[in-house]
């Protein structure tokens, strides 16, 4: 069954705004705000933040968002999963750290206390709780304009939520690799909420996907359930991989202060003494 195509043009509105941010503010204020002996944006950083820019827009247009939108609900899940976690990351990880401090410094008290790790969990669940109600998810599908407020809220408080993993300051609160790892295992461990209802559930959840053709014979149950290990497993698998990344990142160089075995002091042979 074919999707008819539909271009979504305040998704590449809102991608285009943010390469023009991204290009004209790395030249505008490079000279003012990016210390003289720092290059100003690297090959790492800016390839990071087009990826960021390229995946919110393969999963936010067609063919992915309408699937999402008029068939099948674990493209909406796909869709969630990587506007809260995989394109906030990037977009944090591709922004030099001067440039992020000049876009944000209007607004840094609020920036300050929104980024507070519990507040940031809060923030980011309580929205990913919501927009998976049932009755809210049946808005987001025949409301247009609420689904593109609700996707902009969630990439928001993902921003949020990942502000204190990234780092991407020196000026907000900032956690050790150890809270950090503590940080991403509390966040790994509430979204199996929803996605235990939508996996172990014995009915659909979410009506509105029972009056939509089926498309690739996936019926109503078997993808809520495939929708729910997207959630959980793929979720978590980004989440412990972020984990795993901090470790071996901290023990690398907790590695640089250890003295090498040639630097031990070696105690004086009895030979040696007089």
């Amino acid at each position: 069954m074919e999707i008819p195509f539909h271009a979504h043009f305040d998704v590449l509105a809102v991608a285009a705004g943010l390469l023009v941010l991204y290009e004209m503010g790395i030249r505008r204020f490079a000279d003012a705000y990016c210390p003289d002996d720092e290059e100003p944006v690297t090959g790492v950083q800016r390839g990071l933040f087009y990826a960021g820019v390229i995946t919110l827009v393969v999963v936010s247009v067609w063919p992915i968002h309408d699937i999402a939108q008029g068939r099948l609900f674990l493209f909406h899940m796909i869709e969630h999963t990587a506007l809260a976690l995989i394109v906030p990351p990037l977009l944090l990880a591709g922004t030099p750290w001067w440039l992020m401090r000049v876009l944000v410094n209007p607004i840094m008290p609020a920036v300050k206390f929104l980024t507070r790790p519990l507040i940031a969990l809060v923030l980011f669940n309580s929205w990913l709780a919501f927009i998976h109600v049932p009755a809210v998810v049946e808005l987001m599908i025949t409301n247009e304009l609420f689904h593109f407020l609700a996707h902009a809220v969630l990439f928001a408080t993902a921003i949020v939520m990942w502000w204190p993993v990234m780092d991407p300051i020196p000026d907000t609160h900032r956690l050790t690799p150890f809270g950090k790892m503590g940080y991403l295992f509390l966040q790994s461990l509430v979204p199996t909420i929803p996605a235990s209802f939508m996996t172990l559930g014995s009915t659909p959840l979410y009506e509105v996907y029972q009056t939509f053709p089926r498309l690739w014979g996936i019926e109503v149950m078997t993808d809520q359930i495939v929708a729910g290990f997207i959630l959980k497993i793929g979720g978590g698998f980004i989440i412990w991989g972020f984990i795993t990344w901090i470790f071996f990142s901290w023990y690398a160089e907790e590695q640089k202060y250890e003295p090498g075995p040639h630097l031990v002091a070696q105690e004086p042979s009895s030979e040696g003494r007089h």
